[in-house]
């Protein structure tokens, strides 16, 4: 980055290449639409490349992106009045009934009914569990992400990860 920032336009290739697939799943885990996250990977990209004189090196560089990842993706539902919420699918229609299949197909639909106790968790509270859980990011980046302190992240994954267990088990009790 620190290349990019002095005008080696190139570079920027070389991190696109690196950071796309992190960044599709970011967007991915928050809107569910294989398109939009597309084109947010692609529009936090041209913020970096117009935003790349205040990188100022002494962070690392993930962290910053992801904070402008999270401003373009806020930027884009405010501007276009979107909610990130999607109506949740009936999983259950989808999964056979083959006995010798029966375990693959308990792991598949507990995998199911995670995702979509994740997807009816609160923004904010989803947010943070795809930033801490699926992109392994330390508390002190997510801090740096969301502009809180290391303690706040913490409290916030734990809020996150009860309401997450509760809503997993309502959904239990549903299937």
């Amino acid at each position: 980055m620190e290349n990019v920032r002095q005008g080696d336009l190139g570079k920027l290739g070389l991190l696109f290449e690196r950071y796309k697939r992190p960044l599709y799943g970011f967007f991915y885990g928050m809107n569910k639409d294989q398109e939009l996250s597309e084109d947010l990977v692609q529009n936090t990209f041209l913020r970096i490349l117009k935003y790349r004189h205040l990188f100022r090196g002494e962070g690392d560089f993930k962290t910053w992106m992801f904070h402008i990842a999270r401003n373009v993706g806020h930027d884009h539902y405010r501007k276009n009045k979107i909610r990130l919420k999607e109506p949740v699918e009936n999983w259950e229609n989808k999964l056979s009934h083959s006995e010798d299949r029966s375990t693959q197909w308990q792991q598949l639909e507990e995998h199911q009914m995670l995702a979509l106790a994740l997807e009816r968790l609160p923004e904010d509270k989803r947010e943070v569990l795809l930033l801490s859980k699926y992109q392994d990011k330390k508390y002190k980046e997510i801090g740096e992400i969301l502009g809180c302190t290391e303690g706040a992240v913490k409290v916030k994954v734990f809020r996150a990860l009860q309401e997450l267990k509760s809503v997993y088990q309502q959904l239990e009790k549903l299937m």
